[in-house]
């Protein structure tokens, strides 16, 4: 018999004491994906306002995976909604460029391709490429946050940008 998913929903004092335990990492986690503390602060809550909405449907015993795991995926679906604003930012794009219908499709397209591969790119390497793209932080600047050397930024970001000439046709 299947126990009443209600009476094993996280309770208001177990989901504080959850919070207590584990923002600080998941933060932290969060910041190291990131590179902005208040950025890590608004997914981390946001983390564990999803936790909460879905506390009726938690396997206690997986509970802190299932957190790091939305902390993760907030992390990513971010990135993905700024790849647009960046997209035409660094090109210095003009509205006029984009009347048509086609010139919409096109974009809606590119960008379609253009998430899918950041959102299939490894980890260390989509984080990389992001503080260096988003951020506009320097290798050096990367390597002091990720306490990695310079090289190994460097042949992280040739990775990447190896990724996209082969599925994209282009570098970015």
């Amino acid at each position: 018999m299947k126990p009443d998913p209600i009476s094993n929903a996280l309770t208001h004092d177990e989901f504080q004491r959850v919070f207590s335990e584990w923002y600080k990492s998941v933060r932290n986690f969060i910041y190291y994906k990131c590179g902005d503390m208040d950025l890590a602060d608004d997914i981390a809550q946001d983390s564990f306002i999803k936790l909460w909405e879905n506390r009726d449907r938690i396997d206690r015993t997986t509970m802190k995976a299932y957190l790091f795991k939305i902390a993760q995926n907030n992390t990513i679906n971010y990135q993905k909604r700024q790849q647009l604003f960046y997209k035409f930012q660094r090109k210095g794009t003009n509205d006029r460029e984009f009347d048509t219908p086609e010139k919409l499709a096109e974009m809606a397209e590119y960008e379609a391709k253009l998430n899918l591969v950041i959102s299939e790119l490894p980890d260390g390497g989509r984080e990389v490429f992001l503080m260096n793209r988003l951020e506009d932080l320097t290798y050096q600047e990367i390597a002091d946050r990720l306490s990695l050397s310079v090289k190994a930024i460097e042949k992280r970001m040739s990775k990447v940008l190896k990724i996209f000439r082969d599925r994209l046709g282009a570098d970015i």
